[in-house]
Order: C-alpha cells, then sequence, then structure tokens
C-alpha cells in the first residue's frame, strides 16, 4: 500500500488452498451504485459511459475519472450555492434503490462451508457498501472489505479518499491478488468482476469471471476480448458456484488444471 494513504492493511488469509475476492458493484449488487449516484444525481448516463468508455480505451484513468463524476454530483445538486446531493443523501439513495444479486448469499455460505475466504474489492466506499450490506445481507457484516473511504466537508460537499492514490486506479485491485499469487504454494484466485474498476485485476487472478450485463455495459469483458486475456462470462453466483465445484472437488491436481483449461480458454 502507498505511503500517501492512510487506510488499513488488509487481513491477508494464509494455508489456504482457494481464495475468492470480487468486486462489489455491479458484481455482487445488481447495479453499479457508482453508476446510479452519478446518473440520477451527477453529470447523467451519457456523458458517464462516454468517459468509461474512455477509461476503458486508456484515454482516461478511472481514478481521474470517478473523481469528475463525484464533482459532477457535488456541483449538480447546488442551491445557492449550497450542496444538497451530500454524502448522506446519496448513502440513503443507494441503500433505498441498489439491490443485491439473490444467489451471492447461498454462495457467500457454501465458500464458507468449504473454507474459502471471501473478501470485496471495491473501487467504492465502504460506507455505501456497508449501508447497502446491512439492509440485504445483515448476517454478512464481518465480511473483509477492501474499498476506499469518503471524506466530507462542512459545506455538504464530499470526495473519495483513494486506497492507492498514487496509481491511475486510485484502488489498484491487483495489489489484493498479488500476496496470493506470491505464496508457495499459491491458492487459486477466484476473481468476480464486471467493469472498468476491474481492469487492474483481470490479469492477476487465476480464474477470472466476468459479470455479462444485459445493458451492454460490458467493460470489463470487452476488455478481455482485445486483450486476450482468459476469462469465464457467468450471470450469477449460482453458476459460477457449479463451476467452483467442479474445481475444488477436483480429485487430482492433473483433473483440476485440465477443467480449469477447458472452462478458461485462450481469447482467439
Amino acid at each position: 500500500m502507498s505511503q500517501e494513504s492512510p487506510l488499513s492493511e488488509p487481513v491477508i488469509y494464509h494455508g489456504k488452498k482457494f481464495i475468492v475476492l470480487s468486486d462489489w458493484d455491479g458484481t455482487i449488487t445488481t447495479q453499479d451504485s457508482n453508476d446510479f449516484v452519478t446518473d440520477t444525481f451527477g453529470m447523467g448516463r451519457s456523458d458517464r459511459v462516454l468517459l468509461n468508455q474512455r477509461i476503458r480505451k486508456g484515454e482516461d484513468n478511472f481514478r481521474d475519472g470517478f473523481r469528475k463524476m463525484i464533482v459532477s454530483v457535488n456541483e449538480n445538486g447546488k442551491e445557492e450555492g449550497k450542496v444538497t446531493h451530500t454524502f448522506e443523501f446519496c448513502k440513503n439513495a443507494v441503500a433505498e434503490n441498489i439491490k443485491v444479486d439473490d444467489t451471492f448469499k447461498g454462495f457467500y455460505e457454501f465458500c464458507e462451508m468449504n473454507d474459502i475466504p471471501v473478501v470485496i474489492v471495491s473501487s467504492g466506499m465502504e460506507p455505501i457498501i456497508r449501508a447497502v450490506l446491512n439492509k440485504y445481507l445483515a448476517s454478512l457484516d464481518g465480511i473483509q472489505i477492501i474499498s476506499n473511504e469518503v471524506k466530507t466537508y462542512d459545506d455538504g460537499s464530499w470526495d473519495i479518499q483513494y486506497r492507492h492514490p498514487e496509481s491511475g486506479f486510485g484502488h489498484d485491485k491487483s495489489k489484493a491478488i498479488a500476496p496470493y499469487r506470491n505464496m508457495d504454494p499459491a491458492p487459486i484466485v477466484f476473481f468476480f468482476g464486471d467493469g472498468v474498476s476491474d481492469l487492474s485485476a483481470a490479469r492477476g487472478a487465476t480464474c477470472l469471471f466476468v459479470k455479462f450485463k444485459p445493458n451492454g455495459e460490458n467493460e470489463l469483458m470487452e476488455y478481455c476480448i482485445i486483450n486476450k486475456i482468459k476469462h469465464r462470462l457467468f450471470q450469477s453466483f449460482e453458476e459460477a458456484q457449479d463451476v467452483i465445484k467442479l474445481i475444488i472437488f477436483a480429485k487430482t491436481e492433473e483433473e483440476r488444471q485440465n477443467i480449469i483449461a477447458r472452462e478458461w480458454p485462450e481469447v482467439a
């Protein structure tokens, strides 16, 4: 972690054969909360989609792009110079409107039963994630979240406090994967993601699950295709669980590697 960031170091799980790291917004949730806030209270969907496309193409970076979205939320709600789209206002709106994939809880319980740690790795802000968790998945309150934080100001404005402010990703998710890939023996790392905030993690996972979005906003899938990164599409955690079962219950290491090769083929 950068010395510029005051955020605490994440817990590292040792001695595990498998680990699940998952994006939150649009992966565990059915809609991206940051997109929702930006589309509803900030620059709007059209400008936000164009900005995401620039990030995927490398014409802008996520750190600066996301900050532009937050600035638009602050500015768009001003009345007589006063910010009305405060952080509390936005957090409450997210808690009321964003839902969790109804297959995630069962997936989490399956992982817990099989000694597979599950860690949320998010480029969002922990208080917003906790607000949704507390509403829909209160029993998962102890789940580890590696994310950014928020800074609020007396005038009602707010800003993101990045975990890795020196990185163009703001939160470089590959740094959450690296400790596991560097272990000997290294566990199999399952990473779940969907969008531009997951680009830094795409190459680091042993098995990359990419959530397919019917609304067409499939930035991570498009990035993987363009850059020939092995990935497997999924639409529910129940579907992903069926694949993971094959891997963790394989009778031999050769069988396990054959399953991974079959389910994550080379990108043509």
